[in-house]
């Protein structure tokens, strides 16, 4: 039975956040980088931090700081290239011993998930025992280290989780969560932007202790949902449900940054091209097909896109790529591009099974699923069409968004 400090709470909500995730895992593995500042760039040339581990963070780097930057307030640090295939497979075991902790939850992001607890409180005699469970499971089986908070909401427990990192947990009991979090600045809360941040400045708002001398309203009316969401945080009050399930989705998207300035047509149209595949093997992996698709192309300083709509609905790259080059062909390249983003948008689903064998499945699509089984089974893309066949120079990134499941399960 849950023990009398927890058992007057409307619900029980753990965060766990795994620390430095991907410093961790590299320190782990490499010998070489434990104990060590290490921080992780998105290949051997990479300009920005992605993550570093907490003995460069001693030193006051960051993520989102450029590299040459850190190495300047920290000399010995050392670059790891960022590895996503490695650090998508671990997230997946950690969700894995986090749903037989509880079945409820819901995956934050590749490194962090939220658990309801209220359904096993007689499983677990103490939320911090499930806690203990936990860091037990997640440091025997994969050898590393989470924070975790627990609360009766989201906000308050992500709060908790990062109030003793590394390695901790911390319990913010609702009656004194509005205090705790008073002292706090509002940019310390999930989901607060540097805009949001201001608008609250020049309305007296500076520590979430202010929050409660305006109305709701200010923020309803400027940012909506998000805004009352906020002023709800900011005083221990948030309402928010754990979402369980992933939405149906609106769009399905694939972009990368490119070499500044790149100006070479036959590199520009690679890229196009993987994106082309990466978008349309990710509608087949779950079942979509579109006929309306968005390819953008970032210059310098600003965007040249067209939305295409088309009368066929498809989930072939090589249909998504004849876009692509008819945007090349009506809109000059010679300035240089630094960016491209090709979205399928109101994915509709195909309403077949992925069997070679159905009578009626277009020739390219069942060359397609074919290619799809024979490149899941032996590794991505030892399969692909004759452009991709050179490794671009700009390597994989990992969606903020990424999830072990679903359409959302793409790298």
């Amino acid at each position: 039975m849950i023990r009398s400090k927890f058992s007057n709470w409307s619900k029980i909500i753990m965060h766990v956040d795994m620390n430095a995730f991907f410093a961790s895992i590299e320190q782990r593995d490499k010998p070489c980088f434990q104990g060590q500042p290490i921080a992780i760039t998105n290949g051997a040339k990479g300009s920005c931090i992605i993550t570093c581990s907490y003995e460069a963070r001693a030193f006051g780097i960051k993520t989102g700081m450029r590299f040459t930057d850190a190495k300047n307030k920290c000399p010995g640090l050392l670059r790891c290239v960022s590895d996503p295939q490695k650090y998508t497979k671990v997230s997946s075991k950690i969700m894995k011993i986090l749903y037989d902790i509880s079945p409820d939850i819901e995956i934050f992001s590749i490194d962090e998930a939220f658990l309801d607890l209220t359904r096993c409180k007689k499983i677990y005699s103490s939320p911090l025992d499930a806690a203990y469970l936990v860091k037990d499971r997640l440091f025997r089986s994969l050898n590393l280290p989470c924070s975790i908070g627990i609360s009766t909401n989201k906000s308050n427990a992500k709060f908790a989780a990062k109030m003793k990192k590394p390695d901790g947990i911390t319990v913010m009991d609702p009656n004194d969560s509005e205090g705790i979090l008073s002292k706090y600045s509002v940019k310390d809360l999930c989901g607060v932007s540097n805009g949001i941040q201001s608008f609250l400045n020049y309305h007296g708002v500076f520590i979430c202790g202010d929050m409660k001398n305006i109305p709701i309203s200010i923020l309803g009316d400027k940012f909506g949902n998000i805004g009352r969401k906020i002023w709800l945080m900011a005083q221990g009050k948030d309402i928010e449900e754990l979402k369980l399930h992933v939405n149906t989705p609106k769009s399905l998207s694939h972009g990368k940054i490119t070499s500044p300035n790149l100006k070479n047509e036959y590199d520009i149209k690679k890229i196009l091209h993987l994106m082309s595949e990466k978008v349309a093997r990710r509608m087949r992996q779950n079942g979509y097909e579109s006929n309306i698709f968005l390819i953008g192309i970032r210059k310098k300083n600003d965007w040249v896109s067209k939305k295409y709509k088309i009368v066929n609905y498809t989930n072939h790259g090589g249909d998504i790529f004849e876009l692509c080059l008819k945007l090349i062909n009506n809109n000059l390249i010679k300035d240089g591009i630094y960016q491209v983003q090709i979205t399928a948008t109101n994915p509709r689903p195909i309403g077949i099974q992925n069997d070679l064998f159905l009578k009626g499945m277009p020739d390219k699509l069942c060359l397609d699923f074919t290619i799809d089984e024979i490149n899941e089974k032996f590794g991505s893309l030892v399969l692909q069409p004759a452009r991709l066949l050179k490794k671009l120079d700009s390597p994989d990134v990992i969606s903020p968004s990424w999830r072990p499941n679903g359409y959302k399960k793409s790298v």
